[in-house]
């Protein structure tokens, strides 16, 4: 008896107890989800991806939450089109961001096709990041087409002096635009636009944008989402506004393990230079274009601050506590 307490406490120790996952695997969790918007709020990962359905079905979101990257918790519509009057159809690809203590969701809705359809992309907020989330304007915060980009795929980047930007686009088009302090509308940029096209080559949709050793890193996806020509690929300069350069692609499919790798999102632990990167992929099994689950790898630099290329796995990743 003395030898299973003093076993079972050694166990303990070493951050090891029954029933716990030394492993994330992937998919992270069950279901078809697709965008995953990755972040840490208070020492707990988020996740929050769109419900990967036919767009009339495709009307609220979950969130999901962890302490270490291997057991998740599901927290069911965070938000849905009962609280975002304007919205009917096709809620996806969220982006949230934590600002005076309240949580701002944005979304797309509606896939409109042109300025004359109601839609876009809007604003929803909350006092907690599992909600409920009501929606901020009680109308779409951009919903029209500016520079030719379609305004869905959004992604919210706070850069190191403190400005806010909404970095957004799908149709092959990607723009900028600075918010206000509010996050009601926006201000102008240095060169007076409103919405500045920052378009590299190659951008199709899922705009991502971080920082690493004062050099902007802007990802993205191309190729066709329903196809396995879905990727990810990014380009890096020294202001969030570019000009950008592509650099390649880091995430592709592997015919071994998954196709359709992409629109993802970044995690980086606090204090560390370790870096994740949270993505959808589709099982060798799935054929429809909604069949996407949620899953994370490791993310890595070379020596010159390139990103390597992203190997696909079932495992996951190992069980990470934030510090």
């Amino acid at each position: 008896m003395k030898k299973t307490i003093v076993l079972f406490t050694c166990l303990l120790f070493l951050g090891v107890s029954y029933g716990q996952k030394k492993f994330s695997g992937n998919p992270l969790f069950r279901g078809w989800y697709a965008d995953p918007e990755a972040t840490i709020f208070d020492k707990t990962y988020w996740i929050y991806p769109t419900f990967s359905a036919p767009y009339d079905q495709q009307v609220f979101m979950d969130a999901f939450s962890s302490a270490d990257l291997t057991n998740w918790e599901k927290h069911p519509r965070v938000i849905d089109t009962s609280a975002v009057k304007w919205a009917k159809r096709a809620l996806w690809a969220p982006a949230i961001i934590k600002k005076d203590s309240r949580y701002f969701l944005f979304f797309g809705a509606n896939d409109i096709q042109n300025d004359n359809e109601t839609g876009g992309i809007g604003v929803a907020v909350a006092d907690q990041p599992q909600g409920p989330f009501k929606d901020y304007l009680g109308k779409p915060l951009v919903d029209k087409f500016h520079n030719g980009a379609q305004p869905i795929d959004q992604f919210v980047f706070h850069d190191k002096d403190g400005s806010y930007y909404l970095i957004y686009g799908g149709w092959r088009h990607c723009n900028i635009a600075k918010l206000n302090n509010d996050f009601t509308g926006f201000v102008p940029l240095e060169e007076g636009t409103t919405f500045k096209e920052i378009t590299p080559e190659g951008y199709v949709e899922g705009p991502v944008m971080f920082i690493r050793n004062n050099r902007y890193y802007f990802m993205w996806s191309e190729g066709g989402w329903t196809g396995p020509d879905y990727c990810v690929a990014y380009a890096v300069a020294d202001a969030p506004t570019g000009p950008f350069k592509r650099v390649g692609k880091i995430l592709q499919q592997d015919p071994k393990i998954a196709t359709g790798a992409g629109h993802h999102s970044v995690i980086k632990i606090p204090g560390k230079d370790e870096w994740y990167i949270v993505y959808h992929r589709r099982p060798l099994t799935e054929k429809d274009g909604n069949s996407r689950e949620t899953c994370i790898e490791r993310m890595y630099f070379d020596k010159d601050g390139a990103i390597k290329p992203v190997v696909l796995t079932n495992t996951g990743v190992p069980a990470r506590v934030i510090p």
